[in-house]
């Protein structure tokens, strides 16, 4: 069943009457319904398309968190061989809102390491809705070791509101880890890249994504808080993130512009949750290409490279 965003009521209307003609066509075989119906499927395709083509930075973020993308375990299942996932940080727990393990990735061997939503109720709560606690990040730096101790280049899959901010992260160390994750980014001497698939969220999306490039879907969103957040700090009315999104600058394209994104992956028309196949294989595209021309580089100049690229930050701007 489609879910549809509050912008795409009038598409949900028009694909609904065509699946209403339908349904009447399969309970009278007489009825001859199809001319109507693949009318109504053209004019809600040429609506989606002109919906899509250049939607605004709220917009964005409501497709960034649409339920029915491909998330992070959708990712792995289809782009990776081999996977063998790992547990735990090796001081606390497992925490489940972080996927990672060691995988294959065509001929390369690799370790992947991301964000799971979760796709129901049920999966939603025990992956904390993408939110990692400190025993994540540091489940995180323990598989970045491993890496650089076998040379495999590690793959990030970015998708999380941000870090979970309850009392028992906090008094784990929440901020601690995140540092350290951070840190280890920084550090190691293989190929490193991140691929932002839905939301981008703070200090939790950082930790993971301080990469030597960074890819963002079309339309995923990457910022240091939510619209929601920051509007409830500067006009003290949440209800203002539409302003609040356009002021971020949170979008892939704006990104891509102040040098924080290396690369912009198209999606399906309507969004990566009307075609998560394509999707997906645009994904492994970008990031076979990516680890391709880093592997080219030695371990020194991947540090140096990656240390750059961060000191370089904020010399950019927006064209205006």
């Amino acid at each position: 069943m489609t879910n549809y965003l509050e912008f795409e009521k009038p598409l949900a209307e028009i694909e609904g009457k065509a699946e209403e003609l339908r349904a009447m066509a399969r309970q009278n075989e007489e009825m001859d319904v199809e001319k109507e119906a693949l009318a109504l499927d053209k004019k809600a395709a040429d609506l989606l398309k002109e919906m899509y083509k250049d939607l605004t930075p709220w917009r964005k973020c409501l497709v960034a968190r649409h339920p029915n993308r491909p998330h992070c375990k959708d990712y792995i299942e289809a782009l990776f061989d081999e996977y063998t996932p790992l547990a735990g940080d090796r001081n606390f727990a497992d925490d489940h809102a972080v996927m990672g393990g060691l995988a294959r990735l065509g001929d390369r061997s690799v370790v992947v390491i991301g964000h799971e939503k979760g796709h129901d109720t049920k999966t939603r709560i025990e992956r904390n809705f993408g939110m990692a606690r400190p025993e994540g990040y540091r489940k995180a730096i323990r598989l970045m070791d491993l890496a650089h101790r076998f040379g495999l280049p590690v793959i990030t899959i970015v998708d999380t509101p941000g870090a979970y901010p309850g009392k028992g992260a906090e008094e784990r160390g929440q901020s601690e880890a995140i540092a350290r994750a951070t840190q280890k980014c920084l550090e190691i001497g293989v190929p490193l890249v991140s691929v932002i698939i839905g939301e981008g969220g703070s200090g939790g999306a950082v930790a993971f994504a301080t990469a030597n490039r960074v890819a963002m879907l079309e339309h995923s969103i990457y910022s240091v808080i939510s619209p929601e957040g920051c509007a409830s700090i500067l006009w003290k009315d949440s209800e203002k993130m539409r302003e609040a999104a356009e002021a971020l600058r949170l979008t892939a394209q704006d990104l891509n512009q102040l040098g924080v994104c290396d690369r912009i992956i198209p999606e399906p028309v309507g969004g990566a949750q009307r075609d998560a196949k394509a999707a997906i294989a645009a994904v492994g595209q970008a990031l076979g290409e990516m680890i391709d021309d880093l592997s080219k580089m030695d371990s020194d100049a991947l540090i140096k490279d990656r240390r750059s690229k961060y000191l370089k930050l904020g010399s950019k701007g927006l064209a205006a």
